[in-house]
């Protein structure tokens, strides 16, 4: 009986442990359609990564808020054309069915920090808002 319940114990740390790799590793895809399509222009990774509804959120420089909608995001990215954004993923928190990616991308003179929210939709893990800040590095 004690190695039953111990076997059927270990069964469920093992697949809850491959259940979590397992968003992780959709989370980070969804990140990488994100920072791979801005990179290089490709317009349905893009997409992809994000919700049709989804918006970004910035500061402008009077202290005002920026908001654009993704249909206006994507029109900053020219289709095959690559950029100078040179991106890597700093953190990722998931809990059950959201999460929070923090990414930083270098483009020319500017370092900026993205704020990505994502949701596990029944189409898988998509953002749904981006927050940015940046600041000068050169």
């Amino acid at each position: 009986m004690k190695r039953t319940l111990f076997s059927m114990i270990v069964l469920v740390v093992i697949s809850t442990m491959t259940y979590a790799q397992t968003d992780k590793e959709a989370v980070t895809a969804t990140a990488m359609d994100y920072i791979e399509g801005t990179a290089n222009g490709d317009i349905e990774r893009i997409k992809r990564a994000f919700t049709e509804t989804a918006a970004l959120y910035g500061v402008n420089g009077d202290g005002s808020m920026r908001y654009i909608p993704i249909d206006k995001y994507v029109t900053y990215f020219k289709p095959g054309e690559k950029n100078d954004r040179k991106g890597k993923i700093v953190a990722i928190d998931i809990v059950n069915n959201a999460a929070n990616v923090k990414i930083e991308i270098l483009s020319g003179d500017w370092k900026y920090t993205d704020f990505l929210l994502l949701l596990k939709l029944k189409e898988g893990w998509k953002i749904v808002n981006k927050s940015y800040t940046r600041v000068k590095v050169r």
